[in-house]
């Protein structure tokens, strides 16, 4: 996936960035939950959980968000530079990993570094290194 940094917007970014805070943080004082997607995704797919709705209203609200926007502009260009059987193995490494690591970024990157959590700011720090060695050497060497 390519962005258009030629047409960066960091006023829709800030945006952006405070809408998802205050969407984890009203989350966790109206829930008492993190709303961290891997977690949400594993408590829908759990046959022990019993209340699904506010998992199951977060994550439509995540499908439904760019079509909301389509309405009021265009999304923004977009594209992918990779075969699908990449996307699939990047996609299990990715479940994996957020398995492994009891989390993904939204859970601990969002929510787990603005509460303080040492494990939080560890498990984002491996999340983004592993994440900038793979460019590295899928791209330049």
């Amino acid at each position: 996936m390519s962005v258009d940094m030629l047409h960066f917007a960091p006023r829709a970014a800030a945006a952006g960035g405070s809408l998802i805070g205050a969407a984890a943080g009203l989350y966790a004082l109206l829930n008492g939950r993190i709303a961290g997607i891997s977690g949400m995704v594993g408590r829908l797919l759990d046959p022990d959980t019993v209340d699904r709705a506010a998992p199951l209203a977060f994550l439509l609200g995540l499908i439904a968000a760019p079509w909301l926007w389509r309405m009021l502009a265009p999304l923004p260009a977009s594209s992918i530079a990779a075969s699908p059987l990449t996307l699939v193995v990047a996609g299990l490494l990715v479940g994996f990993g957020t398995r492994y690591g009891s989390g993904c970024t939204s859970g601990h990157g969002v929510c787990g570094i603005s509460r303080g959590s040492a494990r939080s700011l560890v498990a984002t720090l491996t999340f983004m290194s592993f994440g900038f060695l793979t460019v590295l050497f899928l791209r330049h060497v």
